[in-house]
């Protein structure tokens, strides 16, 4: 009884979002205020009844109710409570329940936190929230439920969680890569209101932007932590392998990350207002493209829930009402749109203007190596492969105008700037980056390749140009402490993501160019070298999980024959399913890793194992946090926090 209660729960939320996507549209529409308010009452019991489904959908995985399909297929009796509750959203059923819950908890916010907006827009907003609530849950209810019963024939254990997913990576990467994904639908909520509304202008930017700003920075997050959790869970010592699934993460966060800089420039002068409007409808259609792409069945990946095809064709479907609707709505009304700002060549504005064009070639890239395969193979032209190589050459090409733009973009004025004196100033910075980091890497390497010099250098430079800006911004006060103080936080959040920025490429092109793996086989009492590093192996012991058993090789790691740490790489194997499942052992430093897998075990007591040190591989997930701290501090803005307008009701 306990499940059909929380797909009843669903049902009424479905009713909910219906009519808030009827009545605030339609009170807008009409001018009937008595509809539009009723549209905030309508998100809040929305979210509370998806809230409760999600909540007996947790109830029933925790108490081992097998009779529940869903239940039956992704958990067991032996899984740890809080891998049970990760489960609720470990396969396709659950995960999409995770999205409605995303879905109407944002919506349900906007609803409470929007009292400053004229009440046509927040109708509007509102209505157009509904509306993808709408497809969403009739898509949960129709084809997708978790609720489905086996009866009256059951199992009396459970198939177990995928041994991949059974990681602390699953716990808080699923939930912050959905707040992102979803949290783009405000904005693109917000771009097809102001259109309807005829009201392109800045306010409705300003308005925008610190919804924008969370979700990119929960998206942020949720790519970092996952490249994190494939580094550290795969055993193949990476962290990116332009997977089509990573792919469909990495692209809305691209588009976004242009909107983010085009929002700032609407709000600020008025320009841009068609292009910002087309980015925020571009990143949410990306993040149903990437639903697409995850939940058709289409590609085959780690990452990926194989489904039926009838759902891949539903949420196609969906994708093409949402995309073509905004889009036909867009060209409808572009025409009446009007750059209010003038500018000049030497600008701000340019230079955000640029760094969005390289943002949007680099999601297009993204974009035709992700789909070009599925393509060509749908098509029957047979398999080609678009790989790592091709997309590392490609961002290696983009990066090098990119991160120069963005090490002099702080320093740029609004309208316009001389340019003497700024090319002067770019000259010295460029001496200075170039010298910092030669100092930085030829005495600690014996072969610096020329792109690895050009990569670490704009690392460099982008630090250089922020830094130099926070300085100069600072010492126009009358003291420095006191400048340092009138600095808005939307300033520091710049600050944060540009240096966040710095801190991957230095990452990414340190970590390709300087890390070393070897593959050895091992007896007890072996020592293998690696760099300045020795590694004992000191033999395998038994291990027992709550639901698996295997061995952990133990190797002691000596540098100049000092001890510095013991590591213990696993080999499990799950009880339910008989997998096998490598747990790198990892010891973590600012500077580098020293990552150890266990393989199999050769004849007479050997075993393979695999090592890797990685130097400067932290920075990555440092710089990503860096970046995604960049987004959840605009929202402390003051000019953020307004009181309700007055009479806003058109």
């Amino acid at each position: 009884m306990i499940p059909e209660i929380g797909y009843f729960s669903l049902v009424l939320a479905m009713g909910l979002s219906l009519l808030l996507c009827i009545f605030p549209l339609w009170g807008a529409y009409t001018g009937n205020l008595r509809l539009m308010r009723a549209a905030p009452s309508l998100a809040v019991g929305q979210c509370l009844f998806v809230l409760f489904s999600f909540a007996i959908l947790i109830y029933v995985t925790l108490t081992d109710d097998f009779t529940v399909a869903y239940v039956a297929h992704h958990s067991s009796t032996t899984l740890p409570w809080y891998y049970k509750v990760t489960s609720t959203w470990g396969g396709h059923e659950g995960a999409i329940l995770l999205w409605l819950v995303m879905q109407s908890s944002w919506t349900a916010l906007v609803a409470l936190m929007s009292n400053s907006l004229p009440w046509v827009l927040r109708a509007r907003v509102l209505g157009v929230l509904g509306f993808l609530g709408v497809g969403f849950m009739l898509y949960t209810l129709w084809m997708s439920s978790p609720f489905e019963r086996l009866l009256p024939y059951y199992p009396v254990e459970g198939r177990d969680l995928n041994p991949l997913l059974q990681d602390p990576g699953m716990i808080i990467h699923p939930p912050l890569l959905y707040m992102g994904y979803v949290g783009l639908s405000v904005s693109f909520a917000f771009a097809i209101a102001a259109l309807l509304t005829g009201k392109l202008d800045n306010t409705w930017a300003k308005w925008s932007r610190p919804w924008t700003m969370v979700a990119w920075g929960f998206l942020t997050l949720g790519i970092t932590i996952g490249s994190w959790w494939a580094y550290a869970e795969l055993g193949w010592g990476g962290w990116w392998f332009w997977d089509p699934v990573e792919n469909a993460s990495l692209m809305p966060w691209l588009v976004a990350t242009a909107l983010l800089h085009s929002l700032a420039v609407t709000e600020k002068r008025g320009v841009f207002k068609s292009w910002t409007v087309l980015l925020a409808i571009t990143a949410f259609s990306l993040c149903l493209l990437g639903t697409f792409i995850v939940r058709s069945g289409i590609i085959v990946s780690v990452h990926a829930f194989a489904t039926d095809p009838d759902r891949g064709l539903y949420i196609l479907s969906f994708l093409g009402v949402v995309v073509g609707g905004s889009l036909a709505l867009y060209a409808m009304r572009v025409s009446e749109v009007y750059s209010e700002g003038r500018y000049r060549f030497a600008s701000r504005e340019v230079t955000l203007w640029a760094n969005n064009i390289f943002l949007v070639v680099a999601t297009l890239i993204v974009l035709l190596g992700t789909l070009l395969p599925m393509i060509h193979k749908e098509l029957g032209l047979g398999t080609i492969s678009i790989g790592v190589p091709f997309f590392n050459q490609m961002f290696s090409i983009l990066v090098v105008p990119f991160a120069l733009l963005l090490g002099i973009a702080p320093m740029m004025r609004w309208k316009q700037n001389q340019l003497p004196p700024m090319v002067k100033k770019w000259g010295g910075m460029l001496v200075l980056a170039l010298a910092l980091t030669a100092l930085w890497l030829l005495p600690n390497y014996e072969y610096v390749a020329p792109m690895t010099f050009i990569a670490t250098a704009l690392a460099v430079w982008i630090t250089l140009g922020t830094l130099l800006d926070v300085f100069e911004k600072a010492s126009a006060q009358d003291s420095f402490a006191h400048g340092l103080k009138r600095l808005g936080l939307s300033y520091w959040a710049m600050v944060l993501g540009h240096i966040g920025i710095a801190f991957v490429i230095a990452s990414v092109t340190l970590t390709s160019a300087y890390s070393v793996e070897r593959s050895v086989s091992m007896k007890p009492g072996d020592v293998a070298q690696l760099n300045e590093y020795s590694y004992r192996f000191d033999g395998v012991k038994e291990i027992r999980g709550p639901n698996y058993s295997g061995h952990a090789g133990v190797v002691t790691v000596l540098k100049d024959d000092k001890f510095i740490v013991e590591l213990y790489a696993e080999k499990r194997l799950y009880d339910i399913g008989m997998q096998f499942m490598t747990e790198a052992a990892i010891d973590d430093g600012f500077f580098r890793d020293l990552y150890l897998a266990l393989g199999e075990q050769l004849s007479e007591g050997a075993w393979s194992l695999r090592i890797y040190h990685k130097p400067y591989v932290r920075w990555m997930w440092l710089g990503g946090i860096l970046i995604s701290l960049a987004g959840f501090m605009v929202v402390a803005d003051k000019r953020y926090r307004r009181r309700k307008v007055k009479g806003a009701v058109a």
